[in-house]
Order: C-alpha cells, then sequence, then structure tokens
C-alpha cells in the first residue's frame, strides 16, 4: 500500500508525508493538513477483541509504510491501553441510545487517546528538538502534558484561558510535568488559538514548532479507531446515527475520516452548547467566527473552530448531507443530565449530556435509528456541574484526587503576541 500524502486546505502548500505533516502541524499556507487520498477500511475489523486490535487495524492502511506494521501494532497497543465500553441506555425512553465512554484514560478525556498514540508517532520521527504549542479549551492541554511529559527533546508549551476551565481541569494543566510550561492567558479560548496561530505563521528564531491540538492530522488519525470500536460493540445490524459533543470540531472530523473510509455510519449530529456558529453554518449561515461564549460544557466554548475548515474541504457541498448541528443552552443540560439520572442511573458529565440532549431531540422527531453518544469527559472532572444537576458527587478516581497534593507551575500572561512570543523563545 502506498504511503499517505498531504495537502494543504488553503492549497498553496506542497504536497507532504506523513511525518513532515505530524511535526509542522499546521501547513505553510496556514491551512490544515488533509489527505491526498483516503484509504479504504480493509475488512475485518468486525472481529477484533479489543481497542488496540482495532486500531492497529484502522491505523495501517495509513500508516504502516511509514513505521512498519510490527512498530504501528505496538505502538498504538502501548497508547490504547485502557478500556472504552460502548454503555447502552435501555430505560424509559432511552432505549437504542448508547454511550460510547471515552474518559478512561490517564487523564480521563477522550483526547487521551489522539495525544498518547501521536506522543508516540512523533517521537518516532523527531531528528531535532521541538516546541509542542497548544491551545486548550479544558481537556487537551492535560492530555497533550501527561502524552508528551518527559519524550526526549520535546518541550510542551501549553495556553489555557484563566478562570474558564474547571478546578479539575486547571489542576491538571498546572501540576508540574518534566518538560511542560503551562501559561494561564488573560482572555478566551479564541484568544489563546490566536496566539497559537499567529506562532506558526511566524515562529520565534531558532524554535521549530508543532501543534498536539486538533490542528494536527497526527492527533485526528488515531481518533478514527474508536468510531470504529464502537460500531464493533453495537449490537445492531443498522448503521448508527453518532452524536458527537462539538467545539473544535477535531472529534467530528476524525469520525467523517473514518465514515469516508468505508465505516457503516448513517450520519452526524455535531451537538453544540450555546457557541452555535457551526450548527448554523450547516442551515445556511456564515462561516463560524466569533466571540466564545462562557458554558457549563467548556471544553466545547469555541468560538471559531479550526476544524470547520477540514470538514468544509472534505466534504464541500455535501457537508450538510453527512452533519446535521444542534445547540443546547446550560439550563437544558442540567436538566438532561438529571433525567438521564433519575430514569437510568447513569451519570454524565456537561458534555456527554449536550450529546444526550440531541439525542434525545432526534427521538422526539421520530428517528428510530441506533443512536451513539459521544462521552467525551469523565463527570468527576465537573463535580459542581454533576452536584447541581443530581444533587450528589460523582466519585472521584483515585488518580484525580492525588493532583491536589502534587506540586504545580503556572504563570499568567496577558493575550498579546509579545508575551506569547516573550514565553516561546525562552
Amino acid at each position: 500500500m502506498p504511503s499517505s500524502l498531504f495537502i494543504s486546505t488553503r492549497g498553496a502548500s506542497p504536497t507532504v508525508p506523513f511525518a513532515t505533516a505530524l511535526l509542522d502541524g499546521l501547513a505553510p499556507d496556514g491551512g490544515l493538513y488533509v489527505p491526498t487520498h483516503i484509504p479504504p477500511l480493509a475488512s475485518g475489523w468486525e472481529h477484533a477483541s479489543s481497542m488496540a486490535e482495532i486500531g492497529a487495524h484502522v491505523l495501517r492502511p495509513w500508516l504502516a509504510n511509514d513505521f512498519g506494521t510490527d512498530r504501528l501494532d505496538a505502538i498504538v497497543a502501548d497508547a490504547l491501553s485502557f478500556p472504552i465500553p460502548l454503555v447502552g441506555l435501555a430505560e424509559d425512553g432511552w432505549d437504542q441510545i448508547s454511550v460510547l465512554e471515552l474518559f478512561h484514560g490517564p487523564t480521563l478525556s477522550f483526547k487521551d487517546v489522539g495525544a498518547r498514540t501521536m506522543a508516540r508517532l512523533m517521537a518516532e520521527v523527531l531528528d531535532e528538538p521541538i516546541t509542542i504549542l497548544a491551545a486548550t479549551s479544558g481537556d487537551t492541554g492535560s492530555a497533550v502534558a501527561d502524552g508528551f511529559a518527559g519524550v526526549e527533546g520535546v518541550r510542551v508549551v501549553l495556553l489555557y484561558p484563566k478562570g474558564q476551565v474547571s478546578a479539575v481541569q486547571e489542576r491538571q494543566l498546572v501540576v508540574e510535568r518534566s518538560g511542560v510550561q503551562t501559561l494561564a492567558v488573560e482572555g478566551t479560548f479564541d484568544d489563546c488559538q490566536r496566539l497559537v496561530k499567529a506562532a506558526f505563521q511566524s515562529p520565534p528564531k531558532g524554535v521549530r514548532l508543532s501543534s498536539a491540538n486538533s490542528i494536527n492530522i497526527g492527533r485526528l488519525l488515531p481518533q478514527m479507531t474508536y468510531y470504529a470500536w464502537a460500531l464493533r460493540q453495537l449490537e445492531s445490524d443498522e448503521s448508527p446515527i453518532v452524536i458527537v459533543p462539538s467545539g473544535n470540531l477535531g472529534n467530528l472530523t476524525a469520525g467523517v475520516l473514518m465514515q469516508l473510509s468505508g465505516l457503516p455510519i448513517r450520519h452526524f449530529v455535531a451537538a453544540h452548547n450555546a457557541n452555535d456558529g457551526f450548527p448554523r453554518f450547516l442551515t445556511g449561515g456564515p462561516p463560524p467566527e466569533g466571540i466564545s461564549v462562557r458554558t457549563l460544557s467548556n471544553a466545547m466554548d469555541v468560538g471559531t473552530p479550526s476544524n470547520a475548515e477540514r470538514l468544509t474541504h472534505l466534504l464541500g457541498s455535501e457537508l450538510a448531507t453527512h452533519i446535521s448541528g444542534d445547540s443546547i443552552d446550560d439550563a437544558t443540560t442540567l436538566a438532561t443530565m438529571r433525567t438521564v439520572h433519575e430514569h437510568t442511573g447513569y451519570v454524565a458529565d456537561p458534555h456527554t449530556a449536550v450529546g444526550l440532549t440531541a439525542a434525545q431531540r432526534l427521538r422526539q422527531h421520530g428517528e428510530t435509528a441506533p443512536l451513539i453518544v459521544l462521552s467525551t469527559a469523565h463527570p468527576a472532572k465537573f463535580p459542581e456541574s454533576v452536584e447541581l444537576a443530581i444533587g450528589e458527587t460523582p466519585e472521584s478516581p483515585a488518580r484525580l484526587a492525588a493532583l491536589w497534593d502534587a506540586p504545580t507551575r503556572v504563570e499568567t500572561i496577558p493575550a498579546t503576541l509579545d508575551a506569547r512570543v516573550e514565553r516561546l523563545a525562552q
């Protein structure tokens, strides 16, 4: 099979191999890397017995030529060493709605899948010191920090909006890790993302930059794997609709790539909070671009989602055929958390509740297909919201409790280019 090649969404940069796209993160023309060809999903994935096995199966057509089959399989097995169960909700109107729990990794977020795999892939191809620069609206930063901490030749710089993540998320971000620098930006996530994009377009002299958030195609390819794992666990012959709690749209883009590879997903729903620029875009509105609004589902507080550009490139005029949008406010999010707990006993975090609300709305409009909701974060990361919704605090895993005794390191900076450049040059 030929090696995968990648081009920029903006068409003004040369075609590159995966290693270049992985290490550069952003294309020279400011666009995002997309594949020139999407390899078909080979038969046999339906028989995989573990997440690691199906992950290797999915990624071989993309990356085996670059890393070798045996090495790639070993990387995937090491990275995806935690469970990702599909949990069915089968009570009081929640029939045939399943939750794919993506939060059982080290930082209790779906982003562990992409970040851990990406860190191991990057370690294989790194030929000089590199700085990983990542903006985070809550969960990306801790997953990147955990995945890359201590990797030789890699420095990580995280930017997050000060005061706009949960207390648990912030603690995960600021815990001291080898080779990781955390910056609390006095602004919004969109300010953080703006600083990151500006840095790639004009990097400080002598600093090689790469990204580990969903700007980087190396984060998205591993995320394709759990879509196949979800369908492997689904006890239905009917193609499902997948509801994706969405912010920067990287998770959704990974699903679309998997669908275009041949995975039988019938349709996607991009479930947003009050930051509803993308749902409006799907129904004829302008491209999503604006100031983010703060919500309970803060990891999705993105006004200008980067991957809208990728999705538009991949799907073109068929965008709204593949994806529908929905927007859920905080009051409805809390109500859904309460209702699903009362009816099924399931404890959902606010992001998952946004997806569950979208699923319930589909049912109310007569949709009978199996529905899969991606659960992107552990409820213990949002104890205040969970307690407000259901009247009790979710049980906290031991690895979260240990964070409060760990040393921290963080610096607050203004949302200015000068402040960002100064820290990168250090």
